[in-house]
């Protein structure tokens, strides 16, 4: 039987889980591995679910540490900053690696914290799959769908670990089709929970037909693996069953043995097993794999799943193979350290990059590489080269942000790219490949609030000016704006944890002592109905006459275009005469006009641009096109009739039943529209409502109140509403501190 063959199978490999190999840190292979021994992978979750816990202990089984650190405890590797071993959260993204089965493992773990979502988007640049964990109490959470996106946007393999399986309310069925209904995927359980007495005692492997008990006293180093009987045997047989037939009505090669075997019964368990990683690299099947970290219960089993299921580097990004063998890769984030300075964390595709070398960014910048250093949290072991399909720090480029391509030189560059648009891909010009085909387009999240912020004193201001670049380097959702109305530097961020953080790295770590004005909600704005009008910028600057003059209509936005020429015959006769690069200073004059509104200064949400007649005065400076641009549809919009749209917040409660009224009760005086009332578990209720950011102020602490701290809140932006008129009024007396 296929069971009893899988089990023979994977009984000699088990074996080996009794001592695992040992590594310290000078043992990491070189780092020219070759590419099918590496695994990039991210650590993705809702806040709480156990990402630290469980790279943790992935750090300990495979060597790297020699004790088991706790979020609780302020002593994990990957929580490097003070605020995070404050608070007892992930903020920044931390990358580590470690050696398990003869493959290098680079892992980043990510914060599950919506405010620090940006965190996420930068670590997924530099990975080929990721490991989503989930509660097993909790299910899929509003977080968890939120990470799931973005994975989608990459599009990146990934298996599913279900953490926290020891807790009594754990529901590991609820959990696969919470996976079905909420993330919209095909989860394809290979464990069960092995529960006595109302406890996990171990995991029951259904592709080996066996159960597994860890050994408490040696914190889940030591293992037996028994054979099945009774009961379990059955049920196991039963789900192996369901595996291989939902694997055989998507891989060929599967369903062929199938029908020439005319059974299931003597299916070779390597066909099996190359099945379901052909079909999880294909993003057609999610493997699903259980255990509690905590309690040191299956992470060696999820670590042998990343190498067995998770694609190695030279099973993606196949479009770099245009590059040969020329260094070529991607920033995906950037740390300041206080000695080094900024450290650039740089994915390796092709070729080498090497210490003392030249890098090129996209953009034609020059830089050169004075270290490169392997990654392990805020810790640096400096090395000599990275290789293709692994991951290193580099000290020494001053302008590399997130999302650069860097390679060995321009012309490197301009010999791939002529490739990509010839052979391989369809026509089309260079910026179009750099930003679609390479996706060199960093996703950046909408700011939610805002506040002023000041030094102590007016000495710090270049000090603090300073430190915020270097910031928002770092972090690309932290907006940094001066407003010349108030005199003051304005910060946006993602939430008020967001830029309490911010706040609190400019104290510790660059000795600025500074202020945070009152939050402010960051409102945008929309166009009621069209507008058009016309403006003549004329100005002489140094003996020189300069003149734009603009007739333009702002309308609703339609098919994703914001800059429209008019395609009358009229106006093409005018607008034919406009340079190509005039115009490209129109249009960014135009769109940044679009980012302040007349009512608050918001962002204006679905609006348009449309350029009817265009005169340029002979030798008009380029700077000063674009600022007539700006001007043009500022005065346009003054005549506009504007209305604020708020933020909205995906709002989930979950609480015991016996509160649900109470919550209810406490949400329709928030003006909040209530989604869906789902259960969980036997006794816990989840409630999800629309709810308006503004109405939200301190609401964690509110619901815990109501509910005598039994109830958990979690929240994520769902875009914008309009305000009605008389909340309207009351957003802009609270905005000008008339409330």
């Amino acid at each position: 039987m296929l069971c009893n063959r899988l089990i023979l199978h994977r009984s000699k490999r088990l074996l080996f889980y009794g001592s695992p190999v040992r590594w310290n840190h000078t043992d990491l292979p070189k780092n020219n591995l070759n590419e099918k021994y590496i695994r990039n992978i991210g650590i993705l979750a809702h806040i709480d679910g156990g990402k630290t816990t469980t790279t943790e202990r992935m750090l300990f089984y495979s060597g790297k540490t020699h004790s088991l650190g706790e979020v609780h405890h302020g002593n994990t590797v990957t929580d490097f900053l003070s605020q995070e071993r404050e608070r007892g959260i992930t903020i920044c993204s931390a990358a580590v690696s470690f050696d398990w089965r003869d493959h290098r493992i680079n892992l980043l773990d990510t914060p599950g914290h919506i405010d620090f979502t940006m965190e996420v988007e930068q670590s997924l640049a530099a990975v080929d799959g990721t490991v989503v964990i989930l509660d097993g109490s909790a299910g899929v959470e509003a977080q968890t769908v939120t990470v799931w996106g973005q994975a989608d946007r990459h599009r990146l393999p990934r298996l599913v670990f279900v953490n926290k399986m020891d807790k009594e309310s754990a529901d590991f069925e609820g959990c696969l089709q919470e996976i079905r209904q909420k993330l919209g995927v095909t989860p394809l359980p290979l464990q069960m929970p092995l529960r006595e007495n109302n406890k996990l005692n171990g995991i029951i492997d259904i592709l080996a037909g066996t159960e597994i008990r860890f050994d408490e006293k040696t914190t889940g180093r030591t293992f037996q693996q028994l054979p099945l009987q009774g009961k379990n045997l059955e049920q196991v047989r039963s789900n192996l069953y369901q595996v291989i037939d939902a694997l055989s009505g998507m891989d060929d090669n599967l369903a062929q043995a199938i029908i020439e075997s005319d059974s299931m019964e003597n299916l070779a368990p390597e066909l099996v097993l190359r099945a379901i990683r052909d079909c999880t690299l294909k993003q057609q099947i999610v493997p699903v794999l259980l255990g509690s970290a905590y309690k040191n219960i299956g992470v060696q089993l999820l670590m042998d799943g990343v190498l067995r299921y998770l694609p190695a580097p030279n099973e993606r990004n196949k479009i770099y193979d245009s590059f040969g063998s020329e260094f070529v890769g991607k920033i995906s984030k950037v740390t300041h350290d206080k000695q080094r300075g900024p450290l650039s964390l740089v994915r390796v595709f092709r070729g080498e990059l090497k210490k003392g070398a030249k890098i090129t960014t996209a953009k034609g910048v020059t830089e050169s590489v004075q270290r490169i250093y392997a990654p392990w949290a805020d810790e640096y072991r400096e090395i000599s080269s990275v290789g293709p399909g692994n991951i290193g720090l580099c000290a020494g480029p001053k302008s590399t942000v997130t999302g650069d391509l860097v390679v060995a030189n321009a012309s490197v560059l301009r010999s791939a790219l002529k490739k990509m648009s010839s052979s391989k891909f369809e026509e089309v010009d260079e910026d179009e490949i750099l930003a679609k085909k390479l996706s060199l387009q960093t996703v950046v999240p909408d700011a939610v609030y805002f506040c002023s912020i000041e030094p102590a004193s007016s000495a710090y201001q270049t000090a603090l000016d300073n430190a915020l670049k270097a910031m928002q380097r770092e972090d690309p959702s932290l907006r940094v704006s001066y407003d010349e109305t108030t005199m003051q530097t304005v910060l946006g961020g993602m939430g008020k944890l967001h830029l309490e953080i911010v706040k609190s790295r400019i104290m510790s770590e660059y000795k600025i002592d500074v202020d945070l004005g009152p939050l402010q909600i960051a409102y945008k704005e929309t166009l009621e109905q069209g507008c058009r009008g016309s403006w003549t910028a004329e100005k002489e600057i140094a003996g020189h006459k300069q003149l734009v003059r603009m007739e333009l209509s702002i309308h609703e936005e339609k098919k994703d275009e914001r800059f429209i020429l008019d395609n009358s015959p009229e106006a093409q006769d005018n607008l034919k005469l406009i340079r190509p690069r005039q115009m490209s200073f129109i249009r960014k004059g135009c769109l940044a006009a679009l980012e302040r509104g007349p009512k608050l200064g918001g962002q204006l949400m679905g609006v348009a641009i449309t350029i009817h007649n265009l005169t340029i005065g002979k030798g008009t400076a380029d700077t000063f096109i674009m600022a007539a641009a700006a001007q043009s549809v500022q005065h346009v919009l003054s005549t506009a009739k504007c209305r604020l749209m708020e933020p909205i917040m995906l709002l989930e409660v979950a609480m015991p039943a016996e509160y649900v009224g109470t919550v209810l009760a406490d949400l329709s005086k928030r003006r909040c529209t209530v989604l869906d009332v789902s259960s969980r578990g036997q006794t816990h209720k989840v409630l999800s409502a629309n709810a308006p950011l503004a109405e939200l102020d301190d609401y964690s602490s509110e619901v815990r109140r109501i509910s005598s701290g039994t109830a958990s809140v979690s929240m994520q932006p769902n875009g914008y509403e309009l305000l009605s008129e008389l909340d309207e009024e009351s957003a802009i007396r609270r905005a000008h501190g008339l409330e």
